[in-house]
């Protein structure tokens, strides 16, 4: 074999063994973006227009892609509306989970988680959408996730002496989310964090 035609069929198996790779990461990503880009349409679109008022063909124009190109990916708006609420609600879990994780003591933690969550559901708009959304499996499933996380902060904090060890720790993570949640019917931010400090007054050991 000729040194030539051995460099060849050298640059040939490189090539075909890395290509396929970085093309299919680049796919993965263009997929992606586009994915993006859909969630994004159709969650602007609702937000100008309402639930019932956007089409398949709407979202399709406006993202900037054809009507069988947005089929490929997503077979009605609602099943679109679904997957940007669970891209939402991720994001906010992991926001809430670093504050968790930062460094400090148990309960400065748990009040920055606290505060978080009750300015998210201050911010988040009761809609048509949101009350479609919120009865989804992934909506279920986030709402176990949160509850597990405020627990486990809660259980930190027990053990420092900051709340209480009278009632269990399950039943004040419930205390906190249900307590929370009323911050979404609140006018103002300043009205948020005073039912965020009722809501940690509640958590508080006894006195004796």
């Amino acid at each position: 074999m000729s040194k030539v035609k051995h460099i060849v069929e050298i640059r040939y198996v490189v090539y075909s063994v890395s290509v396929p790779k970085l093309w299919t990461a680049t796919l993965a990503a263009h997929r992606m973006e586009v994915r993006d880009a859909i969630l994004d349409t159709a969650a602007a679109l609702v937000h100008e227009r309402g639930l019932r008022a956007i089409t398949m063909s709407e979202i399709a124009e406006r993202t900037g892609i054809g009507r069988a190109t947005l089929y490929h990916y997503y077979p009605d708006v609602e099943t679109i509306l679904v997957a940007w609420h669970e891209r939402h609600v991720n994001a906010h879990i992991e926001r809430l989970a670093g504050l968790r994780d930062q460094p400090g003591i148990p309960a400065v933690r748990l009040n920055a988680v606290l505060e978080a969550y009750a300015l998210i559901q201050h911010r988040r708009h009761a809609s048509e959408a949101a009350a479609l959304l919120h009865r989804d499996e992934h909506a279920r499933e986030s709402q176990e996730h949160l509850h597990d996380l405020v627990r486990g902060l809660l259980l930190e904090a027990v053990e420092t002496g900051d709340v209480r060890n009278d009632i269990a720790p399950d039943e004040l993570a419930e205390y906190c989310l249900y307590a929370l949640a009323a911050a979404s019917s609140l006018p103002s931010e300043e009205a948020v964090r005073r039912l965020v400090s009722v809501t940690l007054a509640g958590l508080r050991p006894a006195m004796t």
